[in-house]
């Protein structure tokens, strides 16, 4: 990729860059929340859009100048409205947490009541957590997956939202394998009077690409992340009906964000785009089936996965029982010098620190952006596995990293 223009005013910064290439084309990227945009969504957010205030929405903006960031945004809009069958879109978040941010401040007061899944069960930082602005601003309790099943107790939800009675249900989740049951959620809802944020921020391509079902139409509002699974320019968006489009718009500009960043929302427009593709549809079948094969992979190797397996684009494993003195930390980082990367991540019934957790999680989105298929993960099952039974030897690791470079070689990335 061309850094030419950086190198002239900051050589620094553009060593850096290049070497961030090199790592993403010479390495595994399965942190299941990243992904290789396209060079046209990387131009497009590297476009002279950056220089632009807008504060505001198309045809009622703050600043004068704004037609071409009316007209990129309005595009944005549309094609989301076309992917999704969305009433209304909202295409400014910054991030995923902005998003979520819009709809807390758009629906709720503060004090306010939360039901969302527990972090350690697969849920998210802004949906509720103490450290978070939703927990400071909110009270928020918390419901858990089936310690036996490891998916959703969709029964133990009901109970639990029976009696705390909450303002806004949360749905969608970062660490959860399964297919989610929106209208199992959207009766609860309804049962306690209750409304109910569906965030798809992971599985944003997969619901566009019909390979997972859809919440819209279904919960009060969708959110999610546009850099993930739908390959977009990097950022968030809010889907809702007409009803609470105004509440929805005013919380985002000007309740919690002033200038939106428009070279993102180009970048978002044309990975909307991208994804309106009938290739797009491919790709996020591909993901599901490359994560099953992963997934099959590692049970081979005696992993226990969290649920048994996956639905979606990511795999967890809990590598207490079969790896019982390897922490998620260890084996993140015998990966990544072993050229994979992914993340530790917390599993249900957690017995140690956040910061060193029990568990793995791998995803397979970049992976298939590389053009990877069903045989290729499961190689990669086996290269984890070797690492992670070995961790500190390091003839293993200089193995598995000769390997993942005949698997990047035959890969490659933006060349």
């Amino acid at each position: 990729m061309d850094h030419d223009h950086v190198r002239e005013v900051d050589p620094k910064v553009a060593d850096a860059l290049e070497s961030e290439v090199d790592r993403q084309r010479s390495t595994l990227q399965m942190i299941a929340s990243e992904n290789h945009a396209s060079r046209a969504v990387i131009d497009a957010q590297g476009s002279a859009l950056t220089n632009k205030y807008a504060e505001g929405y198309p045809g009622s903006r703050y600043y004068g100048g704004c037609e071409y960031a009316d007209e990129v945004e309005e595009l944005a809009i549309d094609r989301a409205k076309e992917l999704f069958g969305a009433e209304h879109v909202n295409v400014q978040p910054h991030a995923g947490t902005q998003a979520n941010q819009a709809v807390y401040f758009a629906m709720l007061e503060p004090g306010d009541k939360i039901l969302s899944l527990d972090l350690n069960h697969g849920g998210h930082l802004s949906h509720g957590h103490p450290a978070n602005f939703t927990g400071q601003l909110y009270e928020v309790e918390q419901y858990e997956v089936d310690p036996e099943t490891g998916y959703i107790d969709y029964d133990g939800l009901a109970e639990h939202a029976a009696e705390f009675e909450p303002d806004i249900i949360v749905s969608g989740y970062s660490a959860y394998p399964r297919e989610i049951e929106w209208e199992r959620i959207q009766t609860v809802a309804d049962d306690v009077d209750a409304l109910h944020l569906a965030d798809i921020a992971h599985i944003t391509g997969l619901v566009a690409a019909g390979v997972h079902p859809s919440p819209v139409g279904v919960a009060d509002f969708v959110t999610g992340s546009t850099h993930k699974t739908i390959r977009s320019g990097r950022g968030g968006i809010v889907m809702t009906s007409e009803e609470f489009a105004d509440d929805i718009d005013s919380a985002v500009f000007p309740g919690g964000q002033g200038g939106p960043l428009m070279h993102n929302v180009a970048g978002k427009a044309v990975g909307f785009k991208e994804a309106l593709e009938p290739e797009f549809e491919e790709y996020a079948a591909q993901t599901v089936a490359n994560a099953e094969a992963l997934g099959e992979s590692l049970s081979d190797h005696g992993f226990s996965l969290v649920s048994g397996g996956t639905d979606n684009h990511l795999v967890l494993a809990d590598l207490r029982e079969s790896h019982p003195d390897t922490s998620g930390g260890d084996a993140e980082d015998a990966l990544e010098e072993a050229g994979i990367v992914l993340n530790a991540n917390t599993v249900p019934g957690e017995t140690r620190s956040p910061f060193d957790p029990s568990g793995i999680r791998a995803g397979t989105p970049a992976l298939t952006t590389r053009g990877f298929d069903e045989d290729d993960c499961r190689t990669v099952g086996d290269l984890i596995a070797r690492v992670v039974d070995a961790p500190e030897d390091e003839s293993v690791i200089a193995e598995v990293r000769d390997e993942v470079r005949r698997l990047c070689d035959e890969n490659s990335l933006y060349e």
